[in-house]
């Protein structure tokens, strides 16, 4: 977190991404064993790490870029900000709904079994995971997918 000026759950993403990563090259015969797991596993979380600095970075110039609309509505009367504010919130579903259709099967049936008040237990059990700390490391990098896929639309309550 020092090295990198990086938050608690930005560098827990990145250890899980490269765990799994990590997983992944054993299982698929990529890590050749030229040097030791530990190192291995270090540097893919360092690139991991720097990763998310580059998305942060690049991502900062598109903040100033929106704007509010909390602003007009405060300007409508009441009964017009009452129809905006359901057109709005008719939207932001519908949005939603296409977006987490692209995150692909196993992410968009996870995140809506978890909606639907299902635990981490019976979702292990359902979508035949290893553990519940599986599920939930899943259901994190699915909701950050979904963050990205979703990136600056406004959400009104």
């Amino acid at each position: 977190m020092k090295k990198y000026k990086l938050g608690e759950d930005e560098c827990s993403s990145a250890y899980s991404d490269a765990i799994i990563s990590v997983i992944e090259s054993i299982v698929s015969g990529r890590f050749e064993g030229r040097s030791s797991l530990k190192t291995y596993t270090y540097q893919i979380f360092m690139n991991k790490c720097v990763d998310v600095i580059r998305k942060k970075t690049t991502n900062k110039s598109t903040v100033f870029d929106t704007e509010e609309i909390d602003d007009y509505m405060y300007a409508l009367p009441d009964k017009a900000r009452n129809v905006v504010q359901q057109l709005v919130e008719k939207s932001n579903r519908a949005i939603l709904a296409q977006k987490i259709d692209t995150l692909g099967e196993k992410c968009k049936r996870l995140l809506l079994m978890f909606e639907d008040g299902f635990s981490d237990k019976e979702i292990a059990a359902e979508m035949q995971y290893n553990s519940v700390d599986v599920v939930k490391t899943t259901r994190l990098r699915c909701l950050e997918k979904l963050r990205e896929k979703i990136g600056s639309l406004q959400w009104h309550e």
